[in-house]
């Protein structure tokens, strides 16, 4: 699924992204994407980044499951009570 991206670029790498895709026969988000993936396999990150351990990392909680569940029910309890 596409997101929107929304950036204050310089009108003059915006010109750029226009003329290329204009030459390539493309769009100017293929451009993008293109020039982002390039860029991240050129510095090294590409490997460097763990899409899941910095995706996934719920689990990964401070107090123990049982303070969660007593936090979350007290909450609800309240809202609860508040509209008798």
């Amino acid at each position: 699924m596409d997101k929107i991206l929304s950036a204050r670029v310089d009108e003059s790498v915006i010109q750029q992204v226009g003329i290329l895709a204009h030459e390539l026969n493309t769009s100017k988000k293929a451009i993008i994407e293109a020039a982002i993936r390039l860029y991240s396999e050129q510095t090294g990150l590409k490997e460097k980044i763990d899409a899941f351990e910095t995706t996934c990392g719920a689990w990964k909680r401070s107090e123990t499951p049982e303070e969660s569940i007593s936090t979350a029910r007290s909450a609800f309890n309240k809202s609860m009570k508040r509209h008798n």
